[in-house]
């Protein structure tokens, strides 16, 4: 796909403030370190429409950015990792839980593992929570530049075994780096796109 447009629409905490114009939304989900700020902007050809930070865990709401007024590319906040009270931990949680259960307008979930190690806990605990609700879910490698380019394969086997993917699951590696990745991202989500 080609991004002419892309921009802000809104920023939420709860269904009250979410886009109510019924748009296709595929959502990103992943660690808070995993590089989804870098990936969204990679994705769509932007240097910082999504904010990125040397700070883990700074997304703190549910953010919607309008691609050619067609689509939503949905920022979730990261999991995993973050320097905040228990209590604000767990309210971000069932923000995210109620968004991926409730919203009628999600088609796809984008889950970003770092290439460079195992899938963990969270990261498996998220795949299955998705899994066991039945989403498509496509998952990015991030952060393959980090790593030689030999080894790209041998470290999506880890990834492949670790999360019980079978055959048909998509797992592509990217780097916001090097922008590669990004073609074969647009292509799976073009496939969800009316």
């Amino acid at each position: 796909m080609e991004v002419k447009q892309s921009s802000l629409a809104a920023v939420g905490t709860k269904f009250s403030q979410y886009p109510t114009d019924g748009k296709v939304e595929i959502a990103f989900a992943g660690k808070s370190n995993v590089g989804k700020s870098t990936l969204i902007n990679a994705m769509l050809g932007r240097k910082a429409l999504a904010r990125t930070s040397s700070q883990p865990g700074k997304t703190r709401t549910i953010n919607f950015y309008d691609v050619n007024d067609c689509m939503y590319v949905v920022d979730l906040p990261g999991y995993g990792y973050a320097k905040a009270p228990k209590t604000e931990i767990a309210k971000w949680g069932m923000m995210i839980e109620e968004y991926l259960q409730k919203r009628e307008e999600l088609r796809a979930i984008i889950l970003l593992i770092d290439i460079r190690h195992e899938p963990g806990k969270n990261d498996i605990m998220m795949y299955d929570w998705l899994k066991h609700y039945g989403y498509d879910i496509i998952i990015a490698a991030t952060k393959s530049d980090k790593i030689n380019r030999s080894q790209i394969q041998k470290h999506l086997s880890v990834i492949r075994k670790t999360l019980g993917l079978g055959p048909d699951d998509v797992l592509i590696p990217f780097s916001g780096e090097m922008k590669t990745g990004v073609q074969e991202l647009w292509a799976e989500i073009e496939r969800f796109l009316d």
